[in-house]
């Protein structure tokens, strides 16, 4: 049932006498230094790079993760620095703006200090700003664009791509683009894109049956006089983590050697800059650097990691790339300048600058675009389902708080002993005190293949889908990776040994409270399966339920599992 109007304000009345803040404007906002956004021209060749940003138009909350853990050669390393960690390796101290744009580190406290981030009519502003010092710099859009809220998914991606094209995008890379099928992906590409001069770049994209590319596999622009390349890599495993029935004809990959093809091939054609623009994950992008010639920096995509500086790598013939990733959420802007003179890079300049919504006035024509954009869907997306206690959130390696929301519901309302759903890295953080939206819990399950199942599972096929999950993420050959985190569980505990190898990583396993069985057979629901012509009610439908019986969202256990093996390293919280 849903909650009245009364009962809502009741229950807000209460939140407010518990001393939780209802909204940031009723705090008294930080101060940014007054050059904050300050950044003169350091060359004359300049890409701007966001990633990433899910969908996402308005300004919201988003808690960067106290779990990213690296394993073998990744550990201790970027971007597996979070919390303290992070600060001490770029000397950033605690209780700035960057601190909280960067870490989870007082995250409450911070994001009521500095307020919402992200936001296109103010991420409009900042590249409006920044371009306006840099004649003829390229805005690169790393792709997960189009997905991830709820207007997205109504419009059928429609308002992301006019909001790009209306933010002056030039070359983009997809990911879960595909999600909308490859008819509508060529819809955009052929259409809207092409008529507005923003090129779709995928070197990886290649068709099932002759091998013939897709999309372009890159482009050069003149900046300033200076030939540049930019190559496209869409996620390489977009079949895999995603329904391939979507995209039947299109074969993807990493494909390091057709990489080092189109480079030569740009570089022959007079090419004095290189960039890649990616979607790999910043792992697979690091180990990329290090196989393929020529390429003089990524900005890559996929992991949402805030990644301070870029990381330099040598490059088989000695030469450096330098690998950046942009963040998520439009919560970031990189800019990278080269000073480009005689045909060589001679030096460069990067920065990766917070979009703080509260120091970035709203761009007017961006606004009008997404007020228009969001006026048929306003009531449904400010329909209150709940009234929220918590810090709800998602990203970690393991179960955020907003994970257990989301397996309590399956749990419950389908009738299952255990639950399970994706670990993926996308939805927004919201703090105490709010109400629980229709948007905001849309922002947690938007996608195309939302139908939840109840299967029946032995303990022995329960653990065998885990250890499967679990070695994308920690195996220690980044091409291995998919880039995700591990899968959320409700009703499930275990230990990881992120060390280990398949089959081995998870043991301990309990349901309910009891060792688990493995020959037992347990219900487990679930959502977003990637196989073909599964039904079942949507996942929304099954967390609005949930949310509007509850009325209130108090006390939520966050399920961390028992790491073992992982003492001392900087990507868990001290």
């Amino acid at each position: 049932m849903s909650m009245s109007r009364r009962e809502f304000l009741q229950v807000l009345a209460a939140a407010a006498a518990a001393g939780l803040a209802l909204d940031s404007r009723e705090v008294l906002a930080g101060k940014l230094p007054a050059n904050f956004y300050d950044m003169p021209p350091a060359g004359n060749v300049s890409f701007l790079h966001f990633t990433d940003c899910h969908a996402q138009l308005k300004p919201i909350w988003f808690r960067e993760p106290s779990v990213n853990l690296g394993i073998g050669s990744m550990a201790g390393n970027v971007p597996h620095l979070v919390g303290e960690h992070f600060l001490k390796h770029y000397g950033i101290q605690r209780g700035t703006p960057e601190a909280y744009a960067f870490t989870y580190l007082d995250f409450e406290t911070a994001a009521r200090t500095y307020g919402r981030v992200g936001g296109f009519a103010h991420l409009k502003t900042l590249v409006d700003r920044v371009r306006g010092q840099r004649p003829g710099a390229l805005l690169l859009d790393g792709g997960d664009t189009w997905q991830g809220s709820a207007t997205s998914l109504w419009t059928n991606a429609q308002d992301m791509v006019d909001a790009c094209i209306q933010l002056g995008v030039n070359v983009m890379t997809p990911h879960w683009e595909a999600t909308f099928g490859a008819d509508r992906v060529m819809e955009v590409v052929q259409n809207d894109f092409a008529k507005n001069g923003v090129d779709f770049v995928a070197q990886n994209v290649i068709t099932q049956d002759f091998g013939d590319q897709v999309f372009q596999p890159y482009v050069m622009k003149d900046i300033n006089g200076v030939q540049v390349a930019v190559i496209g890599q869409a996620f390489p495993y977009t079949p895999i983590a995603n329904p391939r029935y979507m995209i039947p004809d299109w074969s993807y990959g990493i494909r390091d050697d057709s990489m080092q093809k189109w480079v030569d091939e740009a570089r022959a054609k007079g090419a004095k800059v290189v960039v890649v623009l990616s979607h790999n994950g910043m792992d697979v992008d690091l180990k990329m650097a290090s196989r393929v010639n020529g390429i003089d920096a990524i900005f890559g995509g996929h992991t949402h990691d805030g990644v301070f500086q870029p990381v330099p790598v040598k490059t088989p013939n000695g030469g450096t790339c330098l690998v950046t990733n942009a963040g998520s959420n439009g919560k970031f802007l990189g800019v990278m300048d080269f000073n480009v003179k005689n045909g060589r890079i001679v030096g460069w300049k990067y920065r990766l600058m917070p979009v703080f919504s509260n120091f970035l006035p709203a761009d007017a024509r961006m606004e009008a675009l997404i007020n228009k954009i969001r006026a048929p869907y306003e009531a449904k997306l400010g329909e209150v389902l709940a009234v929220n206690e918590e810090t709800l959130y998602r990203r970690g390696n393991f179960n955020g708080t907003w994970d257990e929301v989301i397996c309590a519901a399956l749990m419950e309302v389908r009738g299952a002993d255990a639950a399970f759903s994706p670990g993926v890295r996308w939805g927004t953080s919201i703090l105490p005190g709010e109400p629980i939206t229709y948007e905001r819990m849309m922002d947690q399950m938007a996608l195309t293949y939302p139908a939840t199942t109840l299967n029946e599972f032995t303990g022995a096929q329960i653990k065998e889908i885990m250890e499967d999950v679990c070695d994308n993420i920690f195996n220690p050959d980044p091409y291995y990776q998919q880039g995700g985190d591990m899968v959320r569980t409700g009703g499930i505990q275990y230990s990881v040994r992120p060390n280990e190898t398949i089959g081995k990583r998870l043991s301990d396993f309990h349901i309910g409270g009891k060792p688990m069985d493995p020959n037992k057979k347990y219900k487990v629901a679930g959502w977003a399966s990637v196989n073909e012509g599964v039904t079942g009610t949507p996942i929304w439908d099954v967390v609005a339920q949930y949310l509007r019986d509850k009325k209130v969202i108090r006390n939520v256990k966050l399920y961390t599992p028992k790491i073992i093996g992982m003492a001392g390293n900087p990507g868990i919280a001290s």
